[in-house]
């Protein structure tokens, strides 16, 4: 079965991120990088989204589609990326997102 699992960044996390001196974030990059090399097998795809400032929205609400600069949401969390993975089921799913060394929220969604 195909998930993606998509990775949520929270304003607290970027900040983090941003405290850490260069040698503390190339290790949390590569825990990253090794977490991607022990799962290749049911990696079929994803990639690292630019950041949110880069979002253009499209509305579909009521009459004309309206055209927004931004993401999609105002909030504290934002998609950075995602990944899609064949695994057996959603316990495998969740074995492999509980095991995610970078942001601190990813969900999980049934691909159709």
């Amino acid at each position: 079965m195909k998930y993606v699992l998509l990775f949520v960044e929270t304003e607290q996390f970027m900040n983090d991120l941003d405290a850490m001196s260069q040698s503390e974030r190339e290790r949390a990059y590569q825990r990253v990088d090794e977490w991607f090399a022990a799962h290749s097998d049911k990696i079929r795809g994803g990639q690292k989204l630019q950041g949110p400032q880069t979002a253009t929205t499209v509305r579909l609400e009521g009459g004309e589609p309206v055209v927004v600069d931004g993401p999609f949401v105002e909030g504290k969390e934002v998609v950075s990326g995602y990944t899609e993975i064949d695994v057996a089921d959603l316990d495998e799913a969740l074995r492999v997102a509980k095991a995610w060394p970078g942001c601190p929220v990813v969900e999980i969604r049934p691909v159709e």
